[in-house]
């Protein structure tokens, strides 16, 4: 009689389990068809962040990514990220990068492009996702979706945890937080504006959040409060994620 139960309670979870995700899902496919849908197959985008200059270009499967700055002594350099591989060029001359150094151009490079993506990203394989309810901002109705990788294809930062926002009614992702422990460790929560088309994409800017108590533990209990917070007036401003001056390979 135990062993049944014990069969019957794991299948039960099981199941519950696959329909959350099975929903989460459903939620994500939704924003990315609001967010771009089939735009997001074929992408060309330029732009600028802080002081640099990026282009973001995707074909099917295929990318590449590139950040382009100039040094003090007036050098172009490029950061370029491909499926194949990452390299840094000095006025076109591709150079010899230890791979430790590398790897930090790759992780930021990629940041901007994934950030700039989302919400398509979250159909890469290593990604899981858990619908994990609704909730209240600003007077909106939100699905809330918590997003975490496998080790295998999650990247240097396969430990972060996401948790994304989704308007119920059209499934526009206004808000995101996440906790992550690359480099240091923390909790951010993300509000969009300035939402704009860009090359049939919905681009967005961001504004930064912390939490304003700073011994708030890492966790992800305290994560997925980030919301709460943010509507008590918990949470300060850090920082704005502004794109600017856009342009599409077809201008």
């Amino acid at each position: 009689m135990r062993i049944s139960l014990l069969l019957l309670f794991f299948t039960s979870l099981a199941i519950f389990s696959c329909q959350k995700e099975d929903k989460a899902q459903t939620i994500v496919e939704k924003a990315i068809a609001y967010h771009g849908g089939s735009a997001y197959d074929q992408v060309d985008l330029e732009f600028d962040f802080r002081d640099k200059h990026y282009i973001v270009q995707k074909n099917g499967g295929d990318f590449r990514y590139e950040r382009i700055q100039t040094d003090s002594t007036g050098a172009e350099i490029r950061d370029i990220l491909t499926n194949a591989e990452a390299y840094r060029t000095i006025d076109g001359q591709r150079q010899t990068v230890p791979d430790t150094t590398m790897d930090k151009y790759k992780y930021s490079v990629n940041s901007v492009a994934y950030f700039l993506l989302l919400p398509a990203p979250l159909r890469d394989p290593a990604v899981q996702k858990e619908y994990v309810g609704e909730v209240t901002i600003k007077g909106k109705t939100y699905d809330k979706v918590k997003v975490f990788f496998n080790e295998e294809g999650g990247g240097k930062d396969h430990d972060d945890v996401f948790v994304y926002y989704f308007d119920k009614e059209n499934g526009s992702m206004d808000y995101l937080s996440y906790l992550y422990y690359t480099d240091e460790t923390g909790m951010r929560f993300r509000e969009a504006y300035n939402p704009q088309r860009v090359g049939g994409l919905l681009v967005q800017d961001y504004i930064n959040f912390a939490p304003t108590d700073s011994t708030l533990a890492v966790t992800d209990e305290n994560l997925l409060s980030l919301d709460r917070l943010y509507e008590e007036g918990q949470l300060k401003e850090l920082s704005r994620i502004e794109n600017k001056n856009f342009k599409t390979g077809k201008n």
